[in-house]
């Protein structure tokens, strides 16, 4: 089993999203003794956001591209590679002004390429990484869990399912910042999360 964990927390060092998906990378890991796990962490290694530079690079053809062109193409390739090749995929996923992080922003708009990870039918459009599990860790310094304000898991839903993978479980840590109380609580119930949603 080929395991991805993206990990994209602005901190290098202190993360409970990052903790957190570490936690059940190892929980896996307990349960699948074969299993090989790629890491990537936006924090400490940013993918560059969709400029207007990446998108001429993007739709220029490839036996046209300058070498600068290639290059940067090529650094969306990887993180393609990557995902395709996963058989499970990690998020460790802090909310940060009621939304995802930007390094995750980026790695999504570098991952979601029409003709290579979806494509639109005439029934409509197809995602084409199909067949992948998807665990999501949300950290949240207040509470917004099935409420309006949570941006966060409708998007996420809609974007893996888009890219077709629609066996997506999502595991919060929520109320971070009320209080060390509220914070023992919050980590303790996603730890017994990570715990069922492996079992599952």
């Amino acid at each position: 089993m080929k395991i991805l964990q993206i990990n994209s927390s602005a901190r290098t060092e202190g993360s409970h999203s990052t903790k957190l998906a570490n936690a059940l990378i190892e929980r896996l890991r307990a349960t699948q003794s074969q299993a090989e796990v790629t890491v990537r962490d936006l924090g400490r290694t940013p993918h560059p956001m969709l400029d207007e530079t990446a998108l001429q690079a993007l739709f220029t053809p490839a036996e046209q591209r300058t070498p600068e062109q290639a290059a940067r193409v090529a650094l969306d390739d990887a993180l393609i590679a990557e995902i395709q090749l996963a058989d499970v995929v990690v998020l460790g996923v802090p909310m940060y002004n009621f939304g995802v992080p930007a390094q995750l922003k980026s790695w999504i708009d570098a991952i979601s390429r029409a003709q290579v990870t979806f494509r639109y039918t005439e029934q409509g459009p197809e995602g084409l990484l199909k067949g992948k599990k998807v665990y999501v860790v949300l950290t949240r310094g207040g509470l917004y869990r099935n409420t309006p304000t949570d941006t966060q898991t409708p998007y996420l839903k809609t974007l893996f399912g888009f890219l077709g993978m629609t066996d997506v479980q999502f595991m919060y840590a929520e109320g971070l910042a009320m209080g060390p109380e509220a914070e023992q609580t919050a980590l303790e119930s996603a730890q017994q999360q990570i715990e069922e949603a492996v079992l599952a």
